[in-house]
């Protein structure tokens, strides 16, 4: 265990891709398994049993290993893995995502609103800024993550962070320092990863960004 009671975590231990072949890290992969009737099944946890199947975190890879037969030659057996696999893990991201957002929130680890986000950013608390990735671009930008981009995550919506806060809708949000906040980056390097062609698609210039309204119901 780490100090504080977190749990150490493995992620520099190095897997390989079955679709790219690289060796990478395990915090930049998703792990798989077959299940009991043959279907791949995503263990974002990596406690599922049965010898584990990585793939790069992205949806274009594990879209590759669906339609392609690479979870068969890496099971050595016929396994059968549904079309919309990378939307399932998407899915499951998503939600991770906001279960530790949650968590950090009930911790007083992470807090919401533009003016509180502000504040915490200014008194040098904040180990992430956290904004919606369909916020007006210019709200965003007018932000500065805490230790340059790499700190900054914009890979959840509105309504999605949110849901972590009791809100309708949250644009900016800061996780403290200590506690989740080396989690929570990890798990949005990789659902960043499911969302970086529709990130890549959207306009520069800010004009078809969503009003930056935060959501009113409950304070978070």
């Amino acid at each position: 265990m780490a100090r504080g009671g977190r749990q150490k975590s493995d992620n520099t231990s190095l897997r390989r891709c079955i679709v790219t072949r690289a060796e990478l890290p395990k915090s930049d992969l998703i792990r798989f398994v077959v299940g009991p009737d043959a279907d791949i099944v995503p263990d974002l946890a990596e406690k599922l049993p049965g010898r584990g199947i990585w793939v790069s975190a992205l949806a274009r890879s594990v879209e590759t290993a669906a339609k392609r037969g690479h979870f068969n030659r890496a099971a050595k057996m016929r396994v059968r893995a549904t079309p919309d696999l990378a939307v399932q893990v998407e899915e499951l991201l998503v939600r991770k995502l906001t279960d530790l957002m949650a968590l950090a929130r009930k911790a007083g680890k992470a807090i919401a609103g533009r003016e509180k986000t502000l504040a915490a950013l200014s008194a040098g608390e904040a180990e992430l800024l956290v904004q919606a990735k369909d916020g007006s671009l210019r709200e965003r930008s007018g932000l500065r993550p805490p230790k340059g981009e790499d700190s900054r995550v914009t890979c959840l919506l509105g309504h999605e962070l949110g849901m972590a806060f009791g809100r309708d809708r949250v644009i900016h949000a800061a996780v403290l320092a200590g506690g989740l906040a080396d989690r929570i980056g990890i798990e949005a390097r990789r659902l960043r990863g499911f969302r970086a062609e529709a990130d890549q698609q959207r306009p520069s210039d800010g004009a078809g960004d969503v009003l930056a309204e935060e959501g009113l119901r409950g304070k978070g």
